[in-house]
């Protein structure tokens, strides 16, 4: 597992972005609106209002993908992961987690949050082993699959 690197997203990489977390959507849900907006404009809809995306290369291959979009002062919102499925089940998700923690410590951030679905039991206990908790979920959720809201206090 050394062998997996970290780096910026870069405009070369709204192909691989898109496509990585379109196929996971569909596996598990559908595609909604908000879905279509912000992957096909990674650049405009994350990046410009402050947040960031990563992309994961095994082998100089792009194997995944998560991002942070900014929510507030030092408050942002991990979405965007998604693993290619031939990489799924192989620690990837822990290293990409650990990643995104360290990375919000190095960055000073107050607090992490995510939307998610009971129904991906992985993801949840996923997060639950790196810290997250659950917190009351929003009425007006953005994502209509999103059942659960979690947090991550890194004060």
């Amino acid at each position: 597992m050394d062998d997996i690197r970290f780096r910026k997203y870069t405009p070369e990489d709204a192909i691989s972005f898109k496509a990585l977390n379109i196929e996971w959507l569909e596996m598990y849900f559908e595609v909604e609106p908000i879905d279509q907006r912000v992957l096909s404009n990674p650049e405009t809809e994350i990046l410009e209002p402050g947040g960031f995306i990563i992309m994961v290369e095994k082998d100089n291959k792009v194997i995944g993908t998560f991002a942070f979009i900014k929510k507030d002062y030092k408050l942002y919102e991990f979405s965007k992961m998604a693993i290619d499925p031939e990489y799924r089940g192989r620690g990837y998700g822990n290293l990409m987690m650990q990643f995104s923690i360290n990375f919000a410590e190095k960055h000073h951030w107050k607090k992490i949050i995510l939307y998610s679905s009971t129904i991906l039991k992985n993801s949840i206990h996923l997060y639950r082993k790196y810290g997250f908790i659950e917190v009351p979920l929003e009425e007006n959720c953005s994502y209509s699959r999103g059942n659960i809201k979690m947090e991550l206090d890194l004060c």
